[in-house]
């Protein structure tokens, strides 16, 4: 199976884990979802009243130079880490 592919498995498998992760798991989890889809962040921050947002935002701006190849395996790897 291609790397796309596994992404996209791991995509699918994210919407049945079998708890709801924590919200700086979740953070984690969407930046390595939007670095491996998108690659680097891009727009504005959001601000500072748009909390949630502007969380999502940074957490995918730390991963700025990570290629999205890397943060999709490590999309795919901590979707299997919480699959159990």
């Amino acid at each position: 199976m291609s790397l796309q592919e596994q992404f996209d498995q791991a995509m699918a498998d994210s919407k049945n884990l079998p708890e709801r992760p924590d919200n700086m798991t979740l953070l984690k989890i969407y930046a390595l979802f939007k670095q491996g889809s998108s690659g680097d962040a891009t727009g504005e921050r959001p601000g500072m009243t748009d909390f949630v947002n502007r969380a999502k935002f940074d957490a995918w701006a730390a991963l700025k130079g990570t290629s999205q190849e890397d943060a999709q395996q490590q999309y795919i790897d901590l979707i299997a880490d919480l699959k159990g």
